[in-house]
């Protein structure tokens, strides 16, 4: 593995523990608390006059930030690839979401509000600095190291999560001790958050590098303008891949499913089955543990097999999670047991669906092509959380709204299946 090769997988560190400790763990929780505290006798909050059931507030809240990506991400991807200075773009983007996420030690009583907004600067940041980030996947590695690269910068970004989750749980255990209220506890664990997320991406920043020339602009065009309008072109140009856009459904739908269990499952633990902040962090912990064995695992498999197959092992293996969490999840033993499950698959999935898209997107293009396959990436969904949320707020179950993420699954692992992946490969080849 090269230096260039080593300093990209630390991005992987230094953004999974946003996406853990932050997006899986505190925030659905914390931010939970913030939308009760202001919630009128009916349980509603009220944000711009719009009555929200407070229990389905950060659902809704992950959903918006989504759409936002939806606008943003495709603007910043054409940016680095026009400009060719996806360092730079690299560096910006990961400095303002990770100062909104220590920002977040500020969120306390029914300031929900604000952790609205500081949640949607981070998350839209924390997108777009990985549309940038993966599209440097293409240029650091060669196509037959890409599988490889890809599980292992996933393995060590779950190394760098289970580091930071040893030191949440510490602290929250330990709190009463340091004369610490459990919500400053928190407020601290959001913080570290940001600050482990600017210090990884130094040594990053240091090892990869700019590669090309400045594509020419039209004359009296604006950088902005001309990247806004690379979205319909990369939106027109993909369906000159048939495969590349049957993968690229397929991961949009099963990866939001995968993305939305993460998000909400804090939310299931502690609601449905009355587990502690100390609980759900053990949770998430084994999840990151047996995460790093699980995305080489995978990576294993998809050397024997195909990598293909290999994301549909796991997504077969999420569908079962669903109706277990369903029917048989009552406690913190089997909460734990579904998050090591979990933990098995989930790496195994995103790395190596990140890898094949490498290997089917257009030479030149990386990060116009990522910054669409972002919106269903780390820590991101559109589609599963506003489901998961109408489905509890119609039904008052959590067990029934995690089960309604069963159509994604189904659909996204349908669509995987037409995908020819090896002649997406010729077909990419043939238009260089």
């Amino acid at each position: 593995m090269t230096s260039e090769q080593k300093g990209w997988c630390y991005y992987d560190v230094a953004n999974s523990v946003f996406a853990t400790s932050a997006i899986t763990l505190f925030l659905p929780r914390y931010v939970g608390s913030l939308a009760m505290a202001a919630a009128d006798p009916g349980g509603y909050v009220h944000p711009l006059g719009i009555p929200v059931f407070a229990a389905s507030f950060w659902p809704y809240l992950v959903g918006l930030s989504v759409f936002l990506q939806v606008l943003v991400l495709p603007v910043i991807g054409a940016v680095a690839d026009f400009s060719r200075k996806k360092k730079e773009c690299l560096a910006a983007t990961a400095f303002i979401g990770s100062t909104a996420a220590a920002s977040m030690f500020f969120l306390q009583g029914s300031d929900y509000l604000l952790a609205a907004g500081l949640f949607i600067v981070a998350n839209v940041s924390f997108g777009a600095s990985i549309v940038v980030y993966n599209s440097f996947l293409p240029e650091v590695a060669a196509p037959e190291e890409r599988d490889a690269l890809s599980s292992r910068g996933w393995a060590m970004g779950y190394a760098g999560g289970c580091v930071m989750l040893l030191v949440h749980l510490a602290l929250l255990t330990y709190a009463p001790d340091l004369g610490l209220s459990a919500s400053m506890a928190v407020r601290i664990a959001l913080c570290s958050t940001g600050i482990w997320w600017i210090l990884w991406t130094i040594p990053v920043l240091r090892s990869v590098r700019n590669r090309g020339e400045p594509r020419a602009l039209p004359p009296g065009s604006s950088l902005i303008g001309v990247a806004s309008g690379q979205l319909l072109h990369t939106l027109h140009d993909v369906r000159r891949y048939p495969n590349t856009l049957k993968f690229l459904l397929a991961y949009l739908l099963y990866n939001d499913a995968i993305q939305t269990v993460l998000i909400v499952s804090a939310e299931f633990g502690a609601h449905e089955l009355g587990l502690s902040d100390s609980q759900l962090t053990v949770t998430i912990l084994i999840s990151q543990v047996v995460g790093v064995g699980g995305a080489l695992f995978f990576n294993k498999a998809a050397q024997r097999f195909t990598p293909k197959l290999a994301v549909i092992m796991t997504l077969v293996i999420w569908i079962a999670l669903l109706f277990y969490a369903y029917g048989f999840v009552h406690n913190a033993t089997e909460f734990y047991i579904m998050g090591g499950f979990a933990g098995l698959v989930m790496g195994g999935s995103q790395a190596l669906s990140r890898s094949i898209f490498a290997q089917l997107v257009p030479h030149g293009m990386e990060a116009e092509y990522f910054s669409i396959y972002e919106v269903g990436d780390k820590g991101t969904s559109w589609l599963g959380p506003p489901t998961f949320g109408l489905a509890l707020q119609l039904t008052g179950s959590y067990r029934v709204a995690i089960l309604s993420l069963l159509i994604f699954f189904v659909a996204g692992l349908a669509v995987l299946t037409q995908a020819d992946l090896a002649q997406g490969e010729k077909d990419v080849l043939k238009n260089a």
